[in-house]
C-alpha cells in the first residue's frame, strides 16, 4: 500500500510569537520532522497544507505575513509539495485529491495543527474519500478552548479528537510506534 505524509497547518503562526500559539506545538513539530525525515529516507511523497485566510478579520494566517510561512524546522524541499488552503478541511477547494491520487497514494499519515479543527475536517474527508488514515497524535497540537464558562485545556480537546477519530475513521498512532513499523 503507497503512502504519502500530509502535514497540516504547522506555520509560523502557530509557534512561539505567532498570533495563535499553540500548546505543544514545537514538540509536535520535532514528531513532524521525524516523520518528513523518515518519508524522505524512503522516497515517499510528502505533501504540506498552508492555510491562508482571506479575511483579515480571521487574526492569525493573514496574507503577507511571516505568520503564514512553513515552519522553519519542516521547511520543504523543493521536490515536496505545498498546497495552499483557505478552509479546515485540506481537501475542499484544493488540489489535494487530484495530487493524491496521482501519486497513487492509498494510506495517508497525517500529523499537524489544530487537532480539534483542520487536523480533524482532513481526517474524516480523507477517510470519506477511501484513504487508510493513520494519524499521528503527538504530531499534532492544539489549544485551550471555551466553553460557556468553562476552560477545556488543550491536553482534554486533544484527547477527546483523537478519540473520536479512531473510532471510525484513522488509526491512532504515537510517532515512536508508526517509524517502528
Amino acid at each position: 500500500m503507497k503512502s504519502g505524509l500530509l502535514l497540516i497547518d504547522l506555520q509560523n503562526d502557530y509557534f512561539p510569537g505567532g498570533r495563535m500559539e499553540l500548546v505543544g506545538i514545537e514538540q509536535a513539530s520535532i514528531k513532524a520532522r521525524n516523520l518528513q525525515d523518515a518519508f524522505r529516507e524512503k522516497e515517499r511523497p510528502i505533501f504540506q497544507m498552508q492555510h491562508i485566510f482571506h479575511n483579515a478579520d480571521a487574526g492569525f494566517f493573514i496574507p503577507q505575513t511571516d505568520g503564514i510561512d512553513i515552519y522553519e524546522r519542516i521547511k520543504p524541499l523543493p521536490s515536496e509539495r505545498v498546497i495552499e488552503k483557505h478552509y479546515p478541511n485540506s481537501f475542499l477547494k484544493t488540489s489535494l485529491l487530484d495530487e493524491l491520487k496521482k501519486a497513487e497514494i492509498e494510506q495517508l499519515v497525517l500529523c499537524g495543527a489544530m487537532s480539534h479543527m483542520c487536523i480533524d475536517a482532513t481526517v474524516r474527508a480523507a477517510a470519506d474519500l477511501g484513504f487508510k488514515c493513520v494519524l499521528v497524535h503527538d504530531a499534532c497540537a492544539t489549544r485551550d478552548l471555551q466553553f460557556g464558562n468553562k476552560t477545556i485545556t488543550a491536553e482534554e480537546v486533544h484527547g477527546s479528537f483523537m478519540n473520536a477519530l479512531g473510532f471510525a475513521y484513522a488509526d491512532i498512532v504515537t510517532c515512536q510506534k508508526f517509524l517502528s513499523q
